[in-house]
């Protein structure tokens, strides 16, 4: 992302904290919250403790994201914020978005604590919470030296004092929300109270900051992207129930965002899109925290105007960071498409709505972003990850290096992929909701009951559950029906077909007394589809199932040194040359009323997911396969039929 001065905000990706709102916390050292939620639940999220992945595309990326982070040496990351406090430093800086000449440097201290903490929950593993305590030690002896009234960063404190004024800075709140975040993950997932005590501080250098000023200066203030920091706000007032942690969260509202939104006015084209989801984010968690249901009413139309005019087919939104007039995406297949940070966030606020309702139409969305975005963003080779994923026909994905990128993308992609046990499964007071279709082992400590769920989905149409269970125990079984499974449904227990009475885009309730061992086999039939832009019916993407299929376009033109990593300096990522030969070409001669005609199943892995397609005029042959499976190579995702 370039640095680039739109109406005095500078814009890029942010994210937020884990969600932790309505979720059993994530710790055993944790009772309750000092403010509990306002407002009824019908899906409760698990502890990330009590799921476990099994083998398998998600467990494997998250192996490749445990290397990359342990890795980074503790002392480079704090080597920043070390040379900030006037601290005598013997390793070296990060590089890119790190490096000491960075106005966003620290952001990623943020993020890998995130990501250490979520590691800890998600393995039980000790080296990942030993590493976050090293940093938060850290942390805290620059707090201590800095003596700025709990201030805690990376760059000096006049950095904040320009967003103030409105002068030309990179998004000094949007760093510290990062740092915020990260303290309070380490708190909620590993008990470490020293990283409670470090962001306590930093709320009441906060406090003192912002108090004086009017509402003029914090209009002002806030027309720099600040990420999500009402959210941080929120969560640590739910933690301390202090009254100057929730004024913070509020001083935090964007009126010029939210109030029109509240009003169900769309006013998103042309802005910075990951400006402003973590600002959505915030006001959901304050909904939550306060009862007030404005919070709530600007959460549900921003999200239903993102998905219904600003989403492309893999889950994905933005192009060159910024969203479309509403519906406008045929002319915005480009090379800078869907920033992931933008999915990241996207899939937070839907936690959020689905928690609320219970509605399957969010878990749809969660399934379509994270396989066919989130899962693709990194490469299985290296583990690095992209910040794009590009649409354009013949594109092929630029990856991060290890040591010198640190985009907010890589930041978020720490997160990401330590993660992917939150959304399986979630509970109401009487059973288990089984929400996406990943080998995982589910842990339900207090019914007494295990859930292993054992799956080649998305290859296979089929999941298998087993019921672990020391005591019969009568319990409700809520498994998503998918709304793309128009072919149907079948489900067996112990081998007896059970009749379905749901349709697809609901949740399917085995309501039943339950004894170890039971055996429950599920399958969706999975059928090709097309996923056209709202704008223009005959520009579309083939699907089948849950999976985005793309077709690989060969590498004729990639050229080394460094053809699939970012070779460019932090401020020039908008020069990627992708040098498209000009025999590529998304256009089929194909009548859209009969795709399914031209494209058959080819077979050549023997896994079902797999098709070639036929131009109805020069007779040439391409394959799809699932997207997620495509790296280091071009690709076209969207095609043109007549």
């Amino acid at each position: 992302m370039k640095k680039q001065l739109v109406n005095n905000a500078l814009f890029f990706c942010t994210l937020l904290i884990p969600f932790i709102s309505i979720a059993q916390y994530p710790g055993q050292h944790l009772n309750k919250l000092s403010v509990d939620t306002k407002v009824p639940i019908k899906a409760y999220a698990f502890n990330l403790a009590n799921v476990r992945l099994l083998d398998g595309p998600f467990k494997e990326n998250m192996k490749r994201d445990e290397q990359w982070i342990m890795s980074i040496a503790t002392d480079r990351l704090l080597h920043d914020f070390r040379v900030t406090a006037g601290m005598k430093v013997t390793s070296k800086s990060l590089g890119g978005w790190e490096s000491m000449d960075s106005e966003l440097r620290g952001h990623t201290t943020g993020h890998v604590m995130s990501a250490l903490a979520l590691l800890y929950a998600s393995t039980g593993d000790s080296i990942y919470k030993n590493k976050g305590d090293s940093l938060v030690a850290g942390l805290a002896q620059v707090q201590m030296v800095l003596n700025q009234g709990g201030y805690l960063s990376a760059f000096p404190q006049h950095l904040i004092d320009r967003c103030i004024a409105g002068q030309q800075v990179w998004a000094p709140w949007y760093t510290l929300h990062k740092i915020m975040a990260g303290l309070i993950d380490m708190y909620l997932y590993t008990g470490d109270m020293q990283a409670l005590s470090v962001a306590k501080k930093m709320s009441a250098w906060a406090y003192e900051k912002l108090r004086p000023l009017t509402a003029e200066q914090i209009a002002v203030m806030l027309k720099n992207e600040f990420g999500g920091m009402n959210d941080a706000f929120y969560n640590l007032y739910s933690i301390t129930g202090n009254p100057k942690d929730l004024k913070l969260a509020e001083i935090f509202y964007n009126k010029k965002l939210l109030d029109p939104l509240a009003a169900k006015q769309d006013d998103l084209g042309g802005l910075h899109a990951n400006t402003q989801i973590p600002k959505i984010i915030g006001e959901a968690r304050g909904y939550e925290l306060t009862g007030h249901t404005k919070g709530k009413d600007i959460s549900d139309f921003f999200w239903n105007t993102v998905i219904n005019t600003q989403t492309y087919a893999t889950g994905g939104n933005s192009d060159k960071e910024h969203f479309a007039k509403p519906g406008q995406l045929s002319p915005h297949l480009t090379g800078y498409t869907q920033e992931t940070c933008n999915t990241y966030n996207m899939l937070k606020l839907t936690r959020h709505l689905f928690c609320w309702t219970g509605d399957e139409t969010y878990m749809d969305y969660y399934e379509q972003a994270l396989y066919n975005d989130i899962l693709p963003q990194q490469d299985p080779e290296t583990g690095m990850v992209c910040y794009f994923t590009p649409l354009k026909a013949g594109v092929f994905k630029v990856y991060s290096t290890r040591f010198q990128s640190f985009w907010c993308c890589v930041g978020t992609g720490f997160e990401n992929h330590a993660k992917y046990g939150e959304g399986i499964y979630y509970h109401n007071d009487k059973g288990v909701f089984v929400s996406l279709f990943i080998p995982s082992v589910l842990n339900w400590k207090e019914k007494g009951i295990k859930i292993i769920q054992k799956t080649n989905y998305p290859k296979s149409a089929n999941t298998n559950l087993k019921i672990i269970t020391k005591s019969p125990i009568e319990m409700p079984l809520y498994i998503r029906y998918p709304s793309w499974a128009v072919s149907g449904a079948s489900i067996t227990v112990n081998g007896k077909s059970i009749k379905i009475k749901q349709a697809p885009g609901s949740f399917i309730m085995l309501n039943r007394k339950w004894k170890n061992g039971d055996n429950i086999e599920v399958s969706f039939p999975m059928s090709l589809r097309l996923v056209a832009t709202p704008d223009n019916p005959k520009i579309a993407a083939i699907a089948y199932g849950p999976m985005v299929l793309a077709a690989p376009m060969g590498k004729e033109g990639i050229v080394p040194p460094a053809p699939f990593s970012d070779p460019l300096k932090h401020d020039d990522y908008y020069t990627y040359d992708y040098k498209i030969p000009n025999k590529i070409s998304n256009q089929l001669n194909i009548s859209i009323k009969d795709y399914k005609n031209w494209i058959k199943p080819s077979g050549n892995d023997n896994s079902g997911d797999e098709f070639s397609i036929k131009d109805g005029t020069t007779g040439g042959v391409l394959t799809l396969k699932p997207f997620y499976e495509i790296h280091r190579g071009r690709y076209n995702i969207y095609w043109q039929f007549k």
